[in-house]
């Protein structure tokens, strides 16, 4: 059954992939603190004045983190490299944790981006 709300989505979790995600949740948060949650595409995301964010997820092996953004992955490519996973994809383990420094870029740019994109 797919969740309806962002805690839903992380109570079914197991233990190590919930920690994880509410770490990363809280990261984001703190980055983005005006955006509002949401689930869109059965994962959750932050959105920002009705534009997509970011969203996150959790899979069998691993954890997800879509910026779903060209631009955030060309100018971070290379702090991105580790975590890259095809288009729009950063992939990650609850072991090895995407840096919260490197998440709170990731969330400044796509503020900057939905930002820009509201004033056209």
């Amino acid at each position: 059954m797919a969740a309806t709300s962002v805690d839903g989505y992380l109570r079914a979790l197991p233990e190590a992939q919930r920690a994880a995600l509410e770490k990363l949740r809280k990261t984001i948060r703190a980055a983005a603190p005006e955006a509002t949650e949401a689930i869109s595409y059965q994962m959750p995301a932050f959105k920002m004045h009705g534009r997509f964010l970011v969203s996150y997820a959790a899979f069998k092996d691993h954890c997800s983190l879509f910026p779903a953004s060209y631009a955030v992955m060309e100018t971070l490519g290379e702090e991105l490299k580790p975590y890259f996973s095809g288009r729009g994809t950063l992939r990650f383990t609850p072991e090895k944790p995407i840096p919260p420094a490197l998440v709170k870029k990731i969330v400044k740019m796509r503020l900057e981006e939905t930002a820009a994109a509201g004033r056209r």
